[in-house]
């Protein structure tokens, strides 16, 4: 009753069905949304129009995968996961086979330049079946790839997040490539995680789901009990450089470091300098010990108190002392004292073609080297988030596989903490072995994904939102803060589960909103 005719439509391919509606609806509630937001995100930029069909050639004989449990993979709702990467020759097999038996698929990756890579090497197989999507398209050919994914039954579609919410013909299979990556999350709100969301779909819609990492995430391994290894590991050989016997200002590279670089230089070998600055390691310059937050064991940094949990931060708590030094710095800093070892021609940038190669995480899927040298792998070990130490394995992991594989081929990581348990992962090659122990560990403390957690941003509040909050909330969940960030408030919002919480929570957050505050809600946060 009340409801209007429909006199007109814009466009005659619908955005969804009921089965990804359902899923839609899901995301919505799971990251305090409005529904339309996510309707959005399933829809494509220009108004969609049916064309002439495709008509795609019929395949011939699609070879195998040789890992059986990939080999099986078809009609079903089945989720496995895969420690490595997986191979180009491996993902035409999957695809492939899914095309052939007029089914789509739908691959995943982190970044613009490795799903065009992708999608350039399926395209030489298949042809016009591979299509492709993501923010780095136009917005005419996000259209047709959206068009030809929604209604020709085989078409591979290749993107990056942006096109997991994608309606799709007759969906056999998708695959995740890096599900771990910072890449498979939305950072503004609504914060939907690629992986998460192609989950539920692939529940809801009955088709398969590759997850794969170097490292797989503990989200992962908690959906599915196996895990599928392509080849024996993902990474080659890692040698550990002890820093604690330096001398205080001995610099950014330990003598052996320098040592391993310049003999790697003269023998005409590529080398790969890695440095990550979201968390710096500081080291006392009177005993050398890596400073630590007394309150929460996060790397405090510089200032006066920690960017984890807020405590004063003074003098060094073994000796005293007041002065520190860094252990790792930014790209010039490393390139000038690389340049100081082995002269300045030989050093620059990702993509400069000089032998040492200095860059960051943004550069690791464009590196291909004979030696990485992680300059401080102390500072993601101490990253002021409860997925700190599966983070770093991670992209301490995709860093050493930069060296490859093969003989004369390894990764030299410096460290003033060689007993910890990611370093004991590394130097095994067995991730998957650490990532559950720091499940269970995570669990214990009620963090994601043994717990849920909201992360709520906000400015411009109207006076007693904070009261607000607590009242609506606390006897739901435990509301930690505010805590004050750039003019903002921020809360932590963390119970075994918030399924009942976020519809108060999008209650609250939809009074605000209306009365003009910006509002960010992060549900399960990489950072805190």
């Amino acid at each position: 009753m009340g409801l209007r005719e429909v006199l007109s439509m814009s466009g005659d391919v619908p955005a969804f069905d009921r089965a990804l509606l359902g899923v839609l609806r899901w995301a919505a509630a799971r990251y305090v949304a409005p529904l339309a937001t996510l309707l959005a995100k399933a829809s494509p930029p220009n108004i969609p129009r049916r064309g002439k069909a495709a008509g795609y050639a019929p395949l011939g004989s699609i070879e195998s995968p040789e890992q059986p449990a990939l080999r099986d993979l078809g009609t079903g709702s089945r989720t496995i996961v895969v420690a490595g990467r997986v191979p180009l020759a491996v993902l035409a097999a999957l695809t492939g086979r899914q095309a052939a038996a007029g089914r789509t698929s739908l691959i995943v990756a982190a970044t613009a330049a490795e799903a065009d890579a992708v999608e350039s090497e399926l395209r030489g197989r298949f042809g016009e079946r591979v299509v492709s999507g993501g923010s780095h398209r136009s917005g005419a050919e996000v259209t047709r790839s959206w068009v030809a994914g929604a209604t020709e039954a085989g078409t591979i579609v290749v993107g990056t997040r942006e096109v997991a919410a994608w309606p799709l013909a007759a969906p056999g299979l998708a695959v995740v490539l890096g599900e771990g990556r910072r890449g498979m999350k939305d950072k503004a709100t609504p914060t939907v995680h690629a992986r998460d969301l192609l989950a539920k779909r692939a529940a809801a819609e009955r088709f398969s789901l590759v997850l794969s990492d170097v490292v797989p995430t503990a989200e992962a391994l908690a959906r599915a009990g196996s895990v599928s290894a392509i080849g024996s590991r993902g990474w080659g050989l890692v040698e550990v450089v002890d820093r604690r016997a330096d001398p205080p200002g001995a610099g950014l590279l330990a003598d052996v470091t320098a040592g391993a670089l310049r003999a790697a230089v003269a023998d005409g070998r590529r080398v790969f300098m890695f440095t990550d600055r979201r968390t710096t390691t500081m080291r006392c310059t009177s005993c050398r010990t890596i400073r630590r937050c007394e309150n929460c064991g996060a790397a405090p940094g510089g200032g006066g108190e920690c960017r984890r949990c807020g405590a004063p931060t003074g003098a060094c708590a073994q000796c005293g002392g007041r002065r520190f030094e860094a252990l790792g710095a930014g790209m010039s800093r490393v390139a000038s004292e690389v340049a100081r070892i082995v002269g300045a021609d030989k050093v620059g940038e990702a993509g400069s073609g000089r032998p040492v190669l200095v860059g960051t995480e943004r550069d690791l899927p464009m590196i291909a080297a004979d030696l990485t040298i992680v300059v401080d792998a102390d500072g993601p070990l101490m990253a002021p988030t409860y997925r700190a130490a599966e983070d770093a394995l991670r992209l301490l992991a995709r860093a050493v596989a930069a060296a490859g594989l093969g003989r004369g081929r390894r990764a030299l990581l410096q460290t003033s903490d060689p007993g910890h348990p990611v370093i004991g992962a590394l130097l095994k090659g067995d991730p998957v072995a650490f990532v559950r122990e720091d499940s269970a560990r995570r669990a214990a403390l009620g963090f994601p994904p043994g717990g849920e957690i909201l992360v709520v941003e906000a400015g411009g509040l109207p006076p007693g939102a904070d009261r607000e909050l607590a009242h609506e909330v606390g006897t739901r969940a435990a509301v930690l803060g505010p805590a004050e960030s750039g003019g903002s408030l921020r809360w932590l919002i963390q119970a075994r589960d918030l399924a009942s919480t976020r519809a108060v929570v999008r209650g609250v957050v939809g009074r605000w909103r209306e009365g003009g505050a910006r509002v960010r809600v992060d549900a399960d946060p990489i950072d805190l």
